[in-house]
């Protein structure tokens, strides 16, 4: 039971945690209408909040745990806005014993999904509801509508739902949150987001590698190029973005702003976790992968030192005719290979609702990404079309739309890889998209001979194309064949 407190129940939910995300959220809750109390670990964060931004709505400041808890109305909406792992453990445990059955906890941040299902596990067996929320869209989109992914019960939604539908964005008036399904659905569908959001920036940064490389392109001008793309089909947030950073030059230097920035790319982890728990599922993300590893190569300075001076192509521009229509050519692989990464997440959605049964609705996944979040997209809707009306492909490339995209893109996109390769222009997202397109509609794979080998080894033995069972060969004796 929560302690006695003179503090009023007046707000409708709680922020704890005014970082610069807990704090934009905050404001986004009071500025449509809701009022909302805040808490800070340090008070005078709390105190800012209010000084500065105390004019666009209602805020509840309160200093100790105790009065935070108590200006909530019930059922208690509580929201944590710290780091993961442990600190936001330690913010559970302190408030959950202040609160009552039927309260419930969201945690806004970036959360392992296993961690989410083990605090739900927890705090329900305390008549407790926990809400792992994915909230994507960054500080901008805290503030004026994110893109927002819950999981939890569907109780708790009840309550909390119509709240976050009111501060998400909005994409034709339909809010850009669902419930996603039950303990840790929100923040895996959240994870696999920034999966995606890996491969997509790094297929954008091949485009971009390709055009100044191979055409001697400088960036403004593939500034204008990709400001042509998103007026297309390829129209995206990150496709915007990156035409603004491209145009922008460096005030201390009077260069390209990209030129000046060291090309060492950094991560949090959630693209890692994508990878890794695609592998605990047997889900190929060869895509993501291939950005994670990527990010990763480009932080190894001294292994790049060493080995800059490996023998490499003689050829190391186009020349004028194959140039003319090269530009056009990265826009079809460009565009295919991003289909093919979100085909990989929503394939790893899949899985991951199966192996949990959490029964996550991928159509509704590509809407409520419409709005608000990174890999807001145009072909979302296409996305959302696949999966509308009870439709449930076995892939994404399989609709009829995003087949035929691929079949008309495919030529330019194998022209794309083997320029690159003849080249010398490492594009390890486009060509792994290749691979997976032509993985997946070959008749028969070298799988076999993998598997042949590993019943040579180790007797791990094979199935056979004529015959039902498992069989071994005897390697080492007769070569007979038994069953295993």
């Amino acid at each position: 039971m929560p302690p006695t407190s003179h503090t009023p129940a007046t707000a409708q939910i709680g922020v704890t945690g005014l970082a610069v995300m807990g704090r934009n959220l905050a404001r986004n809750f009071a500025r449509n209408g809701l009022t909302v109390a805040l808490h800070n670990r340090t008070a005078s964060k709390t105190r800012a909040l209010v000084e500065e931004f105390g004019d666009e709505g209602a805020f509840v400041p309160a200093e100790t745990p105790q009065d935070f808890v108590a200006a909530l109305e019930r059922p208690r909406r509580l929201v944590i806005m710290v780091k993961a792992g442990e600190p936001t453990d330690a913010v559970i445990q302190e408030f959950a014993p202040l609160l009552d059955n039927g309260d419930v906890i969201i945690d806004g941040g970036n959360a392992h999904f296993e961690d989410t299902r083990r605090r739900e596990k927890t705090l329900r067996e305390q008549g407790i509801h926990f809400v792992g929320t994915g909230v994507s869209g960054g500080e901008e989109g805290a503030l004026n509508g994110p893109s927002i992914m819950p999981g939890g019960s569907p109780e708790s939604y009840e309550t909390l739902g119509p709240i976050l539908e009111k501060i998400s964005a909005k994409v034709d008036g339909a809010p850009c949150c669902a419930h996603m399904g039950p303990d840790g659905a929100g923040h895996f569908v959240k994870m696999v987001h920034n999966g995606i959001e890996y491969a997509d920036m790094q297929l954008i940064a091949e485009a971009y590698d390709l055009l100044h490389r191979a055409l001697g392109m400088n960036p403004g001008k593939i500034a204008d190029v990709f400001r042509n793309w998103n007026d297309g089909r390829l129209e995206s947030y990150l496709i915007e973005i990156t035409a603004e950073v491209l145009s922008h030059t460096d005030a201390a230097t009077g260069k390209p702003f990209v030129d000046v920035v060291l090309d060492q790319a950094e991560q949090k982890g959630t693209g890692r976790w994508t990878v890794q728990t695609a592998l605990d599922l047997g889900v190929p993300v060869s895509g993501i992968a291939e950005a994670v590893f990527a990010r990763s190569l480009s932080g190894h300075a001294d292994l790049r030192e060493a080995t800059r001076g490996l023998p490499g192509p003689t050829e190391t521009w186009l020349d004028s005719a194959a140039a003319e229509r090269f530009a056009d050519d990265v826009e079809q692989a460009l565009y295919a290979s991003k289909i093919v990464a979100y085909a990989q997440g929503i394939h790893q959605i899949q899985a991951g609702s199966d192996a949990y049964d959490w029964r996550i609705d991928p159509g509704k996944v590509a809407e409520i990404w419409r709005g608000g979040c990174i890999i807001r997209a145009r072909f979302l809707d296409r996305i959302r079309e696949a999966y509308g009306e009870g439709r449930a492909p076995v892939s994404l490339l399989t609709s009829e739309y995003f087949q035929e995209a691929l079949g008309g893109a495919q030529s330019a996109w194998r022209r794309v890889v083997s320029t690159a390769a003849e080249l010398g222009i490492p594009t390890p997202g486009i060509s792994a998209a290749l691979a997976y397109y032509d993985a997946l509609r070959s008749p028969r794979l070298p799988a076999a001979l993998v598997q042949a080998q590993r019943d040579f080894f180790g007797a791990h033995t094979y199935r056979r194309v004529d015959r039902d069972g498992s069989f071994h060969t005897l390697w080492g004796g007769d070569r007979g064949e038994q069953p295993a």
